[in-house]
This record gives structure tokens, sequence and C-alpha cells, in this order.
């Protein structure tokens, strides 16, 4: 069994960061993915922590230090690459990391601007032939279905990425159930955070499903995300 842990930690961490890695030695994925990690003080704490909890195998983009950006860290060895001509603005958002088996997406895509990050995806990296997974903030869903209105941006790249035989592993489990991964101060929910699988993983995926106790604690506003695979 291949655990797959993707959470949004919010700007950077800050004075969450020990609860935050204490969840990490609790859960103990095998492969991890955080968005809204920076470049700085905090993340250097974030990358010292991981270490001590074996995630030899880390990742991170040339992001600046107040850039919400991502990282992704593993327990076993992985090869990384990053796309500095993805977007003009936002290069940092996305990270590759091969795995010999599929390759992971960890990725934090803006929310509600202009970006290129699903056109680079959909026409320069998802006709690899190699198994691929898409994991993190994505910032945006299906309307009136991973939100109760219709404020996404985006929708149309999500089902355009769909059309190239990816499958939303939440989905795949428990179809159209309402449940979100981040509310506003109004209490409305939105389900912002996903994993994406290719179809030749689709046999393997085991369950998918979100550890809202987390954000319930307030050790970030997002609930992180589990795939467990095998």
């Amino acid at each position: 069994m291949i655990k797959i842990l993707s959470w949004n930690i919010r700007q950077g961490g800050g004075s969450r960061i020990t609860p935050i890695l204490k969840v990490i030695e609790t859960e103990q994925p095998d492969i991890l993915t955080f968005s809204e990690f920076r470049n700085n003080e905090s993340g250097a704490k974030i990358r010292l922590g991981l270490l001590k909890l074996g995630y030899r195998h880390q990742a991170v983009s040339d992001a600046g230090k107040n850039d919400n950006t991502v990282i992704v860290a593993a327990k076993f060895p992985f090869n990384s690459v990053l796309f500095p001509k993805s977007d003009p603005t936002y290069f940092h958002s996305i990270i590759r990391a091969d795995f010999d088996a599929f390759n992971l997406y960890g990725m934090y895509l803006p929310h509600k601007k202009k970006h290129q990050l699903f056109d680079f995806l959909i026409n320069d990296e998802l006709t690899n032939p190699k198994p691929s997974i898409l994991a993190g903030d994505f910032n945006t869903g299906h309307n009136h279905i991973d939100q109760e209105g219709n404020s996404f941006w985006y929708t149309d790249k999500l089902k355009k990425i769909e059309s190239m035989n990816f499958a939303d592993a939440f989905r795949l489990k428990y179809g159209k159930a309402k449940e979100y991964s981040w509310y506003s101060h109004q209490g409305n929910g939105y389900r912002y955070d996903h994993t994406y699988v290719h179809q030749d993983l689709i046999p393997i995926v085991s369950d998918c499903f979100y550890l809202h106790k987390c954000r319930e604690a307030n050790l970030s506003d997002h609930a992180p995300m589990i795939l467990l695979l095998g």
C-alpha cells in the first residue's frame, strides 16, 4: 500500500509547524506534498522536520521567500522536474516528482487569478505515456457539486483533464457526496483540494479521503487529502 498525503498548510505553516509535522508523524504517508509552502525560515524548519521523520528525498521550486509554492517529499527516491516556462508569474506552482511506477504533480494553483498552468498541463505534460497523479490545492472544482454556487474559475479545464483519461479519485469512491476541504468565514464550503489519477492507476485506488480533524483543529484552513494505492 502506498499512502500519498497532500495538504495546503496555509501561509507556510507559521506557528503551526510543530503540530503539522505531528500529523505527518502520525499518518506516516510514503509521499507528501505541501502547498502554500514557502522558501523561508518556516520552510527550512519544515524540511528539517521532515528529514528527521525519514523524508530524505525532497524537492522545492525556485520561488521567492514570500511566494506560496510547493514541496514534494518522500521516503524513497524520485527525480524532480521544475517548469520555469509553465507560466510567467506562477511558474513555481507545480513540481513533478518522477517515481518508478508513476509521476506525481504537486500543485498549488493560484486562487481566481489568470494563469496558464492548466493549459501547460493539458498541452505539455498529461500526454506523457507514464501514468500520473495530480495532487494539491487546485483552487477550483465543479460548480454546484464541489460548492453550492457557481463561482469557480477553470471548471472547463478540469473537464478537459477528465477527458484525457484522468479521474477524480475522491469521486471514484464517493460519487457526488457533498464534502468540502475549505470553508469561508460565512460557512460556505468549497472542495478546492483534489487528487486526480490516470485511468491506468484506477484499479489500484483503494481510497481517497480528507482528514477534516486537522482543519477543525485549526492546523490549517484546508483539510489534508489522503490517497491510498494498492
